[in-house]
């Protein structure tokens, strides 16, 4: 499991800080290891009541950077660091 502080991107607003972000995949060490970070170039996609998005990390799964889309809110850019 990684926690990521997030921020989002708004037309106009620039760049705002958002909820943190826990991410968590089981039984699929191949994809996520044990520190639970995402291997450079993975991308994690997904969709639910709290909204969509989809992000690709970098750095050794240190950040990521993609869109998202919240309830009754248009897309918007989506970046995150680790906590």
């Amino acid at each position: 499991m990684a926690r990521y502080n997030t921020e989002i991107h708004t037309g106009g607003g620039g760049w705002q800080p958002d909820r943190p972000l826990t991410i968590s995949i089981a039984n699929r060490n191949d994809v996520v290891p044990a520190d639970g970070r995402p291997s450079t170039g993975t991308t994690v996609t997904w969709s639910g009541d709290e909204g969509s998005g989809s992000v690709t990390f970098f750095d050794g799964g240190s950040r990521f950077e993609g869109t998202a889309r919240f309830p009754g809110e248009g897309p918007v850019e989506y970046r995150g660091r680790i906590a």
